[in-house]
């Protein structure tokens, strides 16, 4: 279609007739994320709230739809890019936010980190360089005091403002510990997401959360006591990207449940379920 026709089209999202403007909305929906940008003018034009509240809906409907499909993809791609499947949860909130200034952040982050490590350091000198930077250079810390906020799910935000929750700041320093070639991986413990360091038979974990605190299998072990859970090896052994983004979606949609907003949780979920194998607990 000409932009002509297209403006045209969306023109008519405010006929009288309710099955017409009903009509044109389904084509605009087929016709997918390329008609925003004309969507965005014709709301800037507009000076009836009405339509500009159905351009709005419209908007939000196809960024969604378009999420959806590239949640989909990542996933069915092999989930290997753990950044960009968290950029993607990002973009729920910030459909703005592009991936290449999450990747230059943390290439920044990544490069002050390398250059205080040294050859055959011991795994634990590893994780206490890393934790020098983080969090006494860099002053990144837990957000406690807005534990709940949808803000503390989205990474670009835990980059800017160096406050997020157990998961944004265990994938910022996952990624940069897998940079500097440091076996660390992210662990599904329980109310807390951790990371572990594996190698051999070397294995500890990482409570990021708590400034990069190192943690031995005793500590985990009494955790899980302490929550009357028994022991299992999801608590203990490295989980996948994907398991990571599921933990991710589903946090912001409780989050927003806790914010009453039934109408966000409810698609949060949709996106959780789209990347689960026909079970949205998973």
């Amino acid at each position: 279609m000409t932009k002509k026709e297209i403006k045209a089209l969306i023109s008519l999202l405010d006929d009288s007739d309710a099955q017409v403007a009903s009509m044109v909305e389904q084509k605009i929906v087929s016709l997918g994320e390329s008609l925003i940008p004309f969507l965005e003018e014709e709301w800037e034009e507009s000076l009836d709230p009405e339509m500009q509240k159905r351009i709005e809906d419209l908007i939000h409907s196809l960024q969604f739809d378009g999420l959806l499909g590239r949640l989909k993809e990542w996933k069915e791609t092999g989930a290997t890019d753990l950044l960009e499947g968290m950029w993607l949860v990002n973009t729920y909130m910030y459909p703005d936010v592009e991936l290449a200034t999450i990747r230059r952040t943390v290439e920044q982050l990544y490069f002050d980190a390398w250059t205080h490590m040294q050859e055959n350091m011991h795994p634990y000198d590893q994780v206490k360089a890393l934790n020098n930077v983080l969090f006494r250079e860099k002053k990144f810390s837990a957000n406690t005091k807005n534990f709940h906020s949808p803000a503390n799910s989205m990474l670009h935000l835990a980059l800017e403002t160096k406050r997020g929750n157990p998961l944004t700041l265990c994938v910022i320093y996952l990624t940069i510990a897998q940079k500097l070639e440091m076996p660390v991986y992210g662990v599904n413990l329980p109310n807390l997401f951790i990371l572990t360091y594996k190698l051999d038979s070397v294995q500890f974990y990482i409570n990021v959360y708590n400034k990069g605190l190192i943690l031995s299998k005793a500590d985990i072990d009494n955790y899980v006591l302490q929550l009357n859970l028994n022991p299992v090896d999801i608590f203990y052994e490295p989980c996948s990207n994907l398991d990571i983004i599921k933990r991710a979606l589903r946090n912001l949609a409780f989050s927003f449940e806790k914010m009453d907003d039934a109408e966000k949780a409810t698609e949060v979920t949709k996106l959780l379920t789209a990347i689960s194998d026909d079970d949205p607990t998973l």
